[in-house]
């Protein structure tokens, strides 16, 4: 594949979005972005500027009733190239007892800024 390592780097980025996401580590999760980002939702732009822009109730509010985790269900590379690569996903997001809270598809934009890849725009469906 043209761009094979892009897009391991990539993946590899949103793995440890949803490895630091799941885990409510919000130092490890901002690290996986690059700033500035742009987060797309409920049909409201929100530009995130740096670290330390999410608020520490972040992983309690609006992720649905009882949520305790969530996971990829789908990441389909769109496009690829040197610095950035288009990924078509759905994650679903769980309670303790893995029920279902709901699933989202969403676009993922993973942008390789100073040697590191990093969400530089999503795009989603998920309130």
């Amino acid at each position: 594949m043209a761009a094979e390592k892009e897009i391991e780097g990539a993946q590899a980025c949103l793995d440890a979005f949803m490895l630091a996401f799941n885990a409510r580590d919000l130092v490890a999760w901002e690290k996986t972005f690059n700033f500035p980002s742009i987060r797309l939702a409920s049909n409201t732009m929100v530009m995130i500027d740096g670290p330390g822009w999410h608020k520490p109730d972040l992983f309690e509010k609006s992720l649905g009733d009882g949520w305790h985790h969530s996971a990829w269900e789908r990441r389909e590379i769109i496009h690829a190239g040197a610095d950035k690569v288009h990924i078509d996903t759905r994650f679903a997001r769980y309670r303790a007892d893995n029920s279902v809270i709901g699933h989202f598809d969403s676009i993922y934009i993973v942008t390789l800024e100073e040697g590191r890849w990093g969400i530089k725009c999503r795009s989603s469906f998920a309130p």
